[in-house]
C-alpha cells in the first residue's frame, strides 16, 4: 500500500482535498458551518454541493467503522485499525480509490429524488459502471470498479426517497481499485495505463513543482510557505461556465467565487513563478465589464453578480503586478489594458460623482469590500477617503500605460485627474488630524474607528509627510499580538467574529504595508508584515482572524490570506537573503 507522502499535512476540515483545475474536492464540509460526519465529493459547478458520501466499512462486519483521515497535497487516506483507504486524484475530474483492509460505501448525498433535485443512479449496462447523475450540479459522476467486487448495490433506478449507492470490497487480504469521475452525458469505457502509485507521485510531481514556482524562495524562515501554495494550487480551477480562465476561486469551501478585488492578490503573488496564471486572474473579472465599465461583484460558475462592485485597487494593482511579471506586457496587452483601466475609472468620475462633486462615492459598505465596516454605520451612501486614494493611484497607473503607448495628451489628462483628486480629498476629508467620510446626501462628515479610515495610506509616497506621519501612529493603535484589527479593540464596535469591525484580513494588511513602506515608515511596515505571517503559521490561512486571539474565522482556506502570506513571506526571505 501507498505509504504517507511527503508534503505539508492539512486537516480537510479546515482545508479540502483537491487539485490543480478540478472543480470538486473531498470534504466534509458541506456549505456554511455545515460539517458532514463523513467525507463527500464536493462539487462548485452550478454552486456548491455535496453530491456523493463515502463511507470505510469494517470488511468483516460490513458495518461502518471509525477511522482516521490524514490529506497531504498529493494523497488523501482513511485510516483504521483493519486496514486502509486512499484516494488520489489522477486528473482534474477523476479521482482514483485503493483500499486493503476496509471496504467503502459510495451513496448519493440526497436521498431524495423529485423532477428537478437530487440524484439519480443506475448500472450502466455498456460498460458496467455505476452511475449517479446530480441535477444541482448537472453533471454525472462514473464509478468504475477496476479491480475487487461490487458487495452491494441500493437504489438502482430507484424513485422518490431510497439510498442510492454501491459498496466496493475485495477478496480477504486482497486489494481493491475503483475510479471516480465527473463528466457531462458520456465518456468512453473507463481504462488506465497507471498504476495507482504512478498516479500519486504524478499528483506529488505537479504539486511540488508548482510549490517550486511560486515559492522557490521558501526556507525554515517562511514555514507555511508550502501550505499556502497548496491553497492556492488546489482552489484553481479550469475554464468553465462563466469562468472564461483558469481562475483561483477564493476557496473550494462555501466563498467558492472571484470577488474583483480579492483576485489581485492572487494575481500578485502568482506572478513571479506562474505569470501566465497570474494575468488570467488579473483579467478574469474585466472579461464581465459592463457597459458602464463597471466589474462585477464576483464571477463563479454559473453566476455573474453586479449588484455591488468592489474598491479600483486595480491600478495599485496593475503598477505591481507589471514589475513582478518578469515579461513586459505587449503592446496589444498594453492597449487592451489600458482601455479595460480607463473605463473602470471612469465608472468612478461618472456613475459614482453627483453633479459638481470632485470625489466618487460608495453606495453600500459591500462596495467598498468592507461590507459592515463602522465607516458605514451614519449612512450607507459615502465618499471615503480609501477611496479617493485608490482612484488616485490608478489614475497615475493610467498615465503610466498612457505614456508606454506613446499617448502623451492621455497620460497629462490622468495625471492632472490624480492630482486634482489627492487634492480634494485632503480638502474635504483630511482635518490635519484624520480623514473623515461624508454622506452624498446629507453632507455630514464623521469619524469612526475603522482601519478603513486609515487606507489612504496605500498613497505612500504620494503623501506628505504631514498626513503619512498621523496616519502611521493611528495605524499603529490598531496593530495587535497577531495584526491589524479592522476595529479598533477599544471600540465600543468592536466584535471578536465581526467580519470588518475587529477581525484581522490579509488585504487590508498587504495594502497598509505597502504604502507605509513608500511613504517611509519601515519599521511598522515590517512588523505588521511579521506578526501577520506569524498569525498564518500558527492559525493557516482562515478568511478573517480573531485580532486577540489569532483564531482563524469563517472560511478556513482562503486563497487571499495564503496569497498575502506568500507575498510577505517572500519579501522577508529577499531581506534576509540581500
Amino acid at each position: 500500500m501507498t505509504a504517507a507522502r511527503s508534503g505539508p499535512v492539512f486537516s480537510v476540515h479546515d482545508i479540502p482535498f483537491s487539485t490543480h483545475g478540478s472543480w470538486f474536492d473531498i470534504s466534509p464540509v458541506l456549505g456554511e458551518k455545515t460539517y458532514a460526519e463523513d467525507l463527500h465529493l464536493v462539487s462548485h459547478q452550478n454552486g456548491m454541493h455535496g453530491v456523493l458520501r463515502f463511507v470505510p466499512l469494517d470488511a468483516t462486519t460490513g458495518e461502518r467503522t471509525d477511522t482516521r483521515v490524514v490529506a497531504t497535497p498529493s494523497l488523501l487516506s482513511w485510516t483504521g485499525d483493519g486496514g486502509r483507504i486512499d484516494l488520489v486524484h489522477e486528473s482534474p475530474d477523476t479521482v482514483r480509490l485503493r483500499g486493503r483492509g476496509l471496504n467503502l460505501r459510495v451513496t448519493g448525498a440526497a436521498s431524495t429524488l423529485t423532477p428537478f433535485t437530487g440524484t439519480y443512479f443506475f448500472r450502466d449496462p455498456v460498460d458496467g459502471a455505476h452511475v449517479f447523475t446530480a441535477y444541482e450540479t448537472g453533471r454525472r459522476y462514473r464509478v468504475t470498479v477496476l479491480s475487487g467486487v461490487v458487495a452491494e448495490v441500493s437504489g438502482d433506478q430507484a424513485l422518490g426517497g431510497a439510498e442510492r449507492g454501491l459498496t466496493i470490497t475485495a477478496e480477504a487480504g486482497g486489494i481493491w481499485e475503483a475510479a471516480v469521475e465527473e463528466l457531462d452525458s458520456a465518456r468512453r469505457p473507463r481504462t488506465s495505463a497507471a498504476t495507482f502509485d504512478e498516479v500519486v507521485t504524478a499528483a506529488e510531481d505537479a504539486f511540488t513543482a508548482f510549490a517550486d514556482e511560486v515559492a522557490p524562495w521558501r526556507s525554515s524562515r517562511t514555514p507555511a510557505a508550502e501550505l499556502a501554495a497548496y491553497v492556492m494550487w488546489s482552489a484553481t480551477v479550469e475554464p468553465a461556465g462563466l469562468v472564461t480562465r483558469r481562475g483561483v476561486l477564493m476557496s473550494k469551501h462555501w466563498m467558492d467565487k472571484v470577488w474583483s478585488w480579492d483576485h489581485c492578490f492572487n494575481a500578485l503573488a502568482l506572478a513571479p513563478g506562474a505569470p501566465t496564471l497570474a494575468w488570467d486572474q488579473f483579467c478574469l473579472p474585466f472579461d464581465h465589464q459592463d457597459e458602464s465599465g463597471a466589474l462585477p461583484d464576483s464571477v463563479t460558475h454559473s453566476e455573474v453578480l453586479y449588484n455591488f462592485v468592489k474598491p479600483p485597487i486595480h491600478g495599485w494593482t496593475l503598477g505591481l503586478l507589471r514589475r513582478r511579471l518578469g515579461e513586459p506586457l505587449s503592446r496589444t496587452e498594453l492597449a487592451d489594458t489600458y482601455d479595460r483601466l480607463a473605463r473602470w475609472t471612469g465608472f468612478w468620475l461618472t456613475a459614482r460623482r453627483t453633479s459638481g462633486a470632485a470625489l466618487p462615492h460608495y453606495q453600500h459598505g459591500n462596495d467598498s469590500g468592507w461590507d459592515n465596516a463602522t465607516t458605514f454605520d451614519p449612512e450607507r451612501l459615502v465618499a471615503t477617503a480609501d477611496l479617493a486614494a485608490f482612484l488616485v493611484l490608478q489614475l497615475h497607473e493610467l498615465a503610466t500605460l498612457a505614456a508606454d503607448l506613446g499617448l502623451d495628451d492621455e497620460s497629462r489628462r490622468w495625471t492632472g485627474l490624480a492630482t486634482s483628486t489627492q487634492e480634494a480629498m485632503l480638502d474635504e476629508l483630511w482635518t490635519g488630524e484624520r480623514f473623515l467620510a461624508r454622506g452624498v446626501d446629507s453632507g455630514r462628515r464623521w469619524a469612526s474607528s475603522s482601519l478603513l479610515d486609515l487606507m489612504p495610506i496605500v498613497l505612500g509616497e504620494h503623501l506628505p509627510e504631514s498626513v503619512a506621519k498621523p496616519l502611521a501612529v493611528r495605524i499603529e493603535a490598531h496593530l495587535t499580538a497577531h495584526g491589524l484589527a479592522t476595529e479598533l479593540p477599544t471600540s465600543e464596535h468592536y466584535r471578536p467574529d465581526g467580519y470588518w469591525r475587529g477581525p484581522i484580513w490579509a488585504p487590508a494588511t498587504v495594502l497598509v504595508q505597502d504604502g507605509l513602506r513608500r511613504a517611509g515608515h519601515q519599521r511598522l511596515a515590517d512588523k505588521i508584515s511579521a506578526r501577520f505571517r506569524s498569525l498564518c503559521e500558527t492559525h493557516g490561512f482562515a478568511e478573517n482572524f480573531d485580532a486577540l486571539t489569532g483564531t482563524g474565522l469563517r472560511d478556513r482556506a482562503y486563497t487571499w490570506t495564503a496569497a498575502a502570506y506568500l507575498l510577505l513571506a517572500e519579501a522577508h526571505e529577499q531581506e534576509h537573503t540581500a
